[in-house]
């Protein structure tokens, strides 16, 4: 794995600009950076999130079938620590999020054993969070 990794830079369409700028903020946590009537950028877990005003995003979530969990398409997130996954988890829950796949061990004993979770911003965005047992494993076959 390359240590020396860049932030990434994400842009979303969301429908509400204030209802995802408190999800983003108050719920994830992320800082705010700059904004404007149609946009606000975000510290997303050291990456840059933007999310863009776009009130006719699509409503249909196509899925694919993943550990026999419907897994949404497309989606985004971030690889956390186990005790850092397991905060933001229970963040989550205390704020009564609904999760589309609730925090469990995927691949359990295998290659590739992960701790996940999805879930939504208030625009329908898919997210998921996961954390490793064994960090080395993250794009083994």
């Amino acid at each position: 794995m390359n240590n020396n990794l860049r932030p990434f830079h994400l842009a979303i369409p969301v429908k509400h600009l204030e209802n995802n700028r408190k999800f983003y903020r108050d719920i994830l946590g992320c800082e705010e950076g700059r904004s404007s009537d149609h946009w606000v950028d975000f510290n997303f877990f050291g990456h840059q999130l933007v999310i863009h005003l776009n009130e006719k995003a699509s409503e249909v979530v196509p899925t694919n079938a993943v550990d026999g969990k419907s897994v949404p398409i497309p989606h985004f997130g971030v690889v956390l620590d186990m005790t850092s996954f397991s905060k933001l988890s229970e963040r989550l829950k205390s704020k009564s999020i609904k999760f589309i796949i609730e925090p469990y061990i995927r691949f359990e004993g295998l290659a590739g054993e992960q701790a996940t979770m999805f879930f939504e911003d208030p625009s329908g965005n898919a997210l998921e969070f996961k954390a490793f047992k064994d960090l080395t494993q993250l794009f083994t076959t």
